[in-house]
């Protein structure tokens, strides 16, 4: 069958050609031609630059940048470009958006119910670890030792006069989530595979990803089948090049040897310039142009989806109150005692525990976790954890007067309170 074309028409100002197979397609001075019913390239044309979307199943709604992607005609295997409405966009795809930036794409309903957690033991013994006035000297020790201002008069001379033990439990909840967002990319086009059209694309939650291991954080990006096409680069309008901004198109710049004038200040003329004033542009070589970055010179662009999956950790600590005095934010620098550790698909608050506030801590956080990363994510793994923090308040005397340090976590750090020989020159 011979080929044939579709005279052009000057459609009416913001009306459409319709051609069919394009329905909605824009004139852009001239509707595309239809090819013959055994051709397998569909031929490829300028699309207007407006704030536009491509639609691709599974993914409609997301902006293109540029051109779109129609339906090609029965016998074709390549997808032209096309631009539909803007306001074509499908609930669940909005905020998707070229260039990264969009929302999460909510995670579908389970296939199979969800495994039902299991309830954390909890231990009965919980023993407050003490320490000798031995280990607690000797930790005073090395921290005056570690101060360069610090006398150690009051760790040799010090008299302990009282040591008291607290209990002082962290609870901390970490949840492991797989998110996934789409956007629209873009590279040059330099004859790689295209696919749009050929068949559906997958939804984004329907393509494979291989996540790391539980509670390690990883980003990967996956090209989404079916989804490339060609448009032409509307930045070189398919030309390969743009105008150059170094010399402004001219190709031309003034000779610097010169300043432009084609006279040496000794009113010889200038050697550099031949007396012309004017030097070719090194940018562009004198050719007044430069290869489009946009495209690499290729003039046409190859679009398509990626979809960006990311693993992270949602965690939340809660600190019980002591009255031991010691300020809570010290406790961020030590580790403790580890009393329940449950790790689970899905974790259950824990039961039972000897200090209300964390029982309540966690059936907060547990709800919030589960409830608020649901929306925008799935959930692989929940891990929490409760230690036992050992305080130990020392208090002793030194020249007669009181003073206290603390001992705590399994680092046996020290906070000393108005430690009473220092110098002028330390700092607290």
């Amino acid at each position: 069958m011979a080929n044939f074309q579709v005279p052009p028409y000057p459609p009416p100002a913001a009306m459409f050609n319709t051609v069919p197979g394009y329905p909605g397609t824009m004139s852009a001075g001239g509707a595309m031609a239809a090819p013959p019913a055994a051709s397998i390239h569909t031929p490829l044309y300028a699309p207007p630059a407006a704030n536009m979307f491509n639609t691709v199943p599974g993914y409609p709604g997301t902006m293109s940048g540029g051109g779109a992607m129609a339906a090609p005609p029965a016998a074709s295997i390549h997808t032209p470009l096309y631009a539909p409405p803007a306001a074509n966009i499908i609930p669940g795809y909005e905020g998707i958006v070229a260039g990264g930036g969009g929302a999460c794409i909510p995670p579908p309903p389970p296939s199979v119910p969800m495994p039902v957690p299991e309830q954390a033991p909890c231990q009965q013994d919980w023993h407050i670890p003490s320490i000798s006035e031995d280990r607690a000297r000797e930790a005073f020790a090395e921290y005056v030792s570690s101060k360069c201002c610090y006398s150690s008069d009051p760790v040799t001379d010090g008299v302990i006069t009282n040591m008291e033990s607290f209990n002082t439990y962290r609870y901390r909840l970490e949840t492991f989530l797989e998110s996934r967002s789409a956007e629209w990319s873009q590279e040059p086009y330099t004859g790689q595979p295209v696919d749009a059209g050929v068949q559906p694309a997958p939804g984004p939650w329907q393509i494979a990803a291989q996540p790391p291991a539980f509670f390690q954080e990883h980003k990967q990006t996956i090209k989404v089948p079916f989804t490339s096409s060609v448009k032409n680069c509307d930045l070189c309008q398919t030309k390969g090049k743009t105008p150059c901004t170094t010399c402004n198109k001219t190709g031309k710049r003034n000779c610097t040897s010169c300043n432009g004038s084609g006279n040496r200040e000794s009113g010889e003329q200038c050697v550099n310039c031949h007396g012309t004033g004017r030097k070719n542009c090194l940018k562009c070589s004198g050719s007044g142009s430069c290869k489009c970055d946009t495209c690499d010179g290729k003039g046409k662009l190859l679009i398509f989806i990626n979809l960006n999956v990311k693993w992270s950790i949602d965690k939340d600590e809660f600190l019980a109150q002591d009255s031991s005095g010691l300020k809570v934010e010290k406790l961020q620098e030590v580790s403790g005692k580890e009393l329940i550790k449950d790790a689970q698909h899905m974790v259950y608050p824990v039961r039972g525990f000897p200090d209300v506030s964390v029982a309540q801590a966690s059936e907060r956080l547990v709800k919030d976790h589960q409830g608020k990363n649901a929306k925008t994510s799935r959930i692989l793994q929940q891990r929490q954890t409760i230690e036992l923090i050992p305080i130990t308040k020392v208090n002793y005397k030194w020249k007669g007067n009181p003073y206290v340090y603390y001992v705590f976590g399994n680092e046996f750090k020290v906070k000393a309170v108005d430690y009473p020989a220092t110098c002028c020159c330390s700092v607290m």
